[in-house]
């Protein structure tokens, strides 16, 4: 009978589990993810070394954006890897490239007067229909749709009306009014006042509200207002 060495017949399968904990930073905001990696090698002791691979920023031009002006599309964040036993490189979570847009169009800082209207002023509709239609060919309405229009790019935004053979419709323009302070808003309407104005060469921008009654209208006209274009039109 033949006989087998006990060393032979004791085969054991060694699994050593190792916790990789990971740094993936996004800007300034870092999160801890831990990863488990196995290692199935019956004979050599393993060390996970783990690797930030950092993000890369993709950049288009658009001259639809003034010169000066950045939008980001997409924040960045680094990825994470581990460098195995055999030194290959293994990816937990590949990276996510940040995207932003250059503008490389006009620049245009104005100074300028601003006014309010509603829906219900003299000579207008009532239900205060714009004379823009939006992004996707619809008309709005101030009395069904309200004062702000939701931008896909800039979120909730003001609406107003100027010239729009200088101010196209989509424009988004920053407001900086000293009674009520520094907001966005579109140019989705227009109005004789504020094309005779730029005629002249006078900024006249109308902030829109439901309704005339709306105390803050009183607090919008000013004739120190600010405003820089950060888009110009759709």
């Amino acid at each position: 009978m033949k006989k087998y060495h006990l060393r032979y017949l004791m085969i054991p399968l060694l699994i050593s589990i190792i916790t990789i904990t990971g740094l993936i930073t996004s800007g300034n905001l870092i999160s801890e993810k831990k990863f488990e990696v196995k290692n199935l090698n019956q004979t050599k002791n393993s060390v996970a070394l783990t690797k930030v691979i950092e993000y890369d920023t993709v950049k288009t031009y658009n001259q639809k954006i003034p010169t000066g002006v950045t939008i980001t599309k997409q924040k960045g964040q680094n990825g994470l890897a581990y460098v195995d036993e055999n030194d290959n490189v293994q990816i937990i979570e590949s990276p996510k490239n940040a995207e932003i847009e250059i503008g490389t169009g006009d620049k245009a800082d104005y100074v300028g007067k601003m006014t309010g209207y509603g829906a219900d002023c003299e000579g207008c509709s009532g239900e205060g229909t714009l004379a823009c239609k939006t992004k996707n060919g619809s008309y709005y309405s101030l009395t069904k749709d309200g004062m702000t229009y939701n931008d896909e790019q800039y979120g909730e935004v003001r609406i107003i009306a100027a010239a729009l053979d200088k101010f196209p419709c989509g424009t988004i323009i920053k407001v900086d009014n000293p009674n009520l302070g520094t907001f966005n808003a579109i140019v989705l309407d227009t109005g004789g006042a504020m094309q005779n104005a730029w005629n002249n060469g006078i900024v006249h921008i109308d902030l829109a509200y439901v309704t005339e009654n709306d105390p803050a209208i009183n607090l919008t006209t000013s004739s120190n207002v600010k405003y820089s274009v950060q888009r110009w039109g759709f």
